[in-house]
């Protein structure tokens, strides 16, 4: 359980990022995957991450300070297309800058909407992540959209298409922001990464 939850900052790009003096665990996935919601369900403040109807209003990332021990880092979408196409080369340049050189970041939960069977963008994502061996886990949003049945099927083909390249899988997680399910898995995976990785940002302070 998230007890406290604050506003940090938010940066235009790696250079304007606060100092890494907390481990820091980033959400990120395309426009209108349900990210917002999910990280207001995660911590329990409903206005914490910004809801909205139009995709793309994420345009900065954005730090939350978690119970005084770590950082929720809320990352723009990517694949939103009602923007210049400029504009959405600069949000995906800093979203991977981040993901890359951001020393003081652990994993990277990568959202999916559970409703679609994999998506390019996806699995180019995961590609890239994989290519620069960045841990990363994914998460499937909206879970409640589905009966069980349909959701394994889902889970079963994006499984399947990984399986094509990758020997290990990441973790997977499956999550409702309506129904609150994943909510405990994700902040228990969160607890013990933090006490694994703890002694990196002892060394580093």
């Amino acid at each position: 359980m998230v007890l406290d939850a604050v506003f940090l900052m938010s940066a235009p790009d790696l250079a304007g990022c606060p100092p890494g003096n907390y481990p820091e665990y980033a959400f990120v996935g395309r426009s209108n995957v349900g990210k917002s919601s999910l990280i207001n369900m995660l911590t329990g403040h409903k206005d914490l991450a910004r809801i909205s109807s139009d995709p793309g209003k994420t345009r900065l990332i954005n730090f939350f300070l978690i119970d005084q021990e770590w950082c929720l880092v809320d990352l723009p979408g990517f694949g939103y297309a009602r923007v210049a196409k400029t504009k959405r080369k600069a949000w995906d340049f800093m979203i991977r800058e981040y993901l890359e050189s951001r020393k003081s970041l652990f994993y990277t939960f990568l959202l999916i909407d559970s409703r679609h069977d994999p998506q390019i963008l996806d699995l180019n994502f995961i590609r890239w992540m994989g290519e620069k061996e960045l841990p990363f886990c994914l998460v499937f949003t909206k879970a409640d959209k589905l009966s069980k049945a349909k959701l394994h099927l889902v889970l079963d083909k994006f499984r399947e298409s990984l399986k094509q390249k990758w020997e290990e899988l990441p973790p997977i997680f499956t999550t409702s922001s309506k129904k609150g399910s994943g909510k405990t898995e994700l902040l228990d995976f969160i607890t013990r990464a933090n006490r694994e990785f703890s002694y990196l940002l002892e060394g580093s302070r």
